[in-house]
């Protein structure tokens, strides 16, 4: 599958892949000039391409079909993962997992949405939209990790928190609260990072943290480009303008201080290469760690609780 604005580098992949066909059937090994001119040519667009995204391409990416989720990420960091469970109320949200793991040889509490790759996967997974059982869980296994004194970490990727009636009934509100005032007095480190998409509530629900990145082709926002340009153009033919107006970017939310830090992708987005989108968020995990555990737990919630204080603070002239 290719992105619209990703089809003249697939046009270009194809025919050199074509070449090399060739080369390996020794139909021509002077093609071996125009192979390294085209490898070239490839470079130059992607590089033109990703550094010129618009606010709305970079949405997409961020929705890529191949682009890597939670339990990938997991699978290539963390060694003798252990999946946990339930919210020990309701039952178990599949659209958030969440268990311990190893990375760098520290013992972290990993938790995160989880999207699926086909049809009954994401039925499965309710398309990473958790319901109150799911926020109820992930804070189970957070008090879990603060009572063994383990880090957490957590992996935001949500078109949002499941907004059907039943969620409402059961205390979708309350749950998603709960969580974000309970991640404010938690003694141990916590650091969150936006992986796909990260809106509204549904997010943060589990991103209060002592450091918050974003992926470099990555969103977050109150609200999503198509919902917006439902609201205020009645169609969702405006998103693209939406997105604009948003600044839903892992730019702007840094241009803001809205989050600390952004990680970047390969070149063409996290799909293009998993294991090594894996082994830079490995690293930059281990290293805000090992930062974040040099602090006291009393400093380490001091600083959370003020930056997140700062934010939308909006000082204007007094009137006499």
């Amino acid at each position: 599958m290719h992105l619209e604005f990703e089809k003249p580098i697939a046009q270009l992949e194809e025919k050199l892949a074509l070449m090399k066909e060739k080369v390996a059937q020794k139909q021509g090994s002077s093609l071996t000039k125009a192979m390294q001119k085209l490898e070239q040519e490839i470079k130059s667009l992607q590089i033109t391409t990703f550094q010129n995204l618009t606010r709305w391409q970079r949405v997409q990416l961020s929705r890529h079909a191949e682009r890597p989720y939670t339990l990938d990420y997991l699978n290539y960091m963390t060694e003798g993962f252990i999946a946990l469970h339930g919210d020990r109320a309701m039952g178990d949200d599949k659209a958030i997992v969440g268990g311990l793991g190893k990375l760098a040889g520290e013992t972290i509490m990993f938790i995160g949405h989880q999207k699926g790759r086909n049809t009954n996967e994401r039925q499965a997974r309710n398309f990473g939209m958790a319901n109150p059982a799911g926020y109820r869980k992930a804070l189970r296994l957070m008090k879990l990790a603060e009572k063994f004194n383990k880090p957490i970490v957590t992996l935001v990727d949500t078109p949002g928190a499941y907004p059907g009636l039943e969620a409402e009934e059961y205390g979708q509100a309350e749950a998603i609260a709960h969580n974000i005032q309970a991640m404010f007095s938690l003694r141990v480190p916590i650091v969150c990072i936006i992986i796909g998409e990260g809106a509204s509530g549904g997010a943060l629900g589990i991103a209060v943290g002592d450091q918050v990145l974003m992926l470099e082709n990555t969103w977050y926002s109150v609200i999503s480009p198509e919902s917006c340009s439902s609201i205020l153009w009645k169609s969702w033919d405006y998103k693209e303008q939406a997105a604009e107006v948003l600044k839903l970017t892992a730019r702007d939310m840094l241009a803001q201080n809205l989050i600390d830090g952004i990680i970047p992708e390969p070149l063409g987005g996290a799909h293009r290469d998993p294991s090594g989108m894996a082994a830079t968020l490995r690293d930059e995990i281990s290293r805000q760690l090992k930062a974040l555990g040099k602090l006291s737990p009393e400093k380490r919630i001091k600083q959370r609780l003020a930056k997140f204080c700062k934010m939308g603070v909006v000082t204007g002239a007094t009137t006499t």
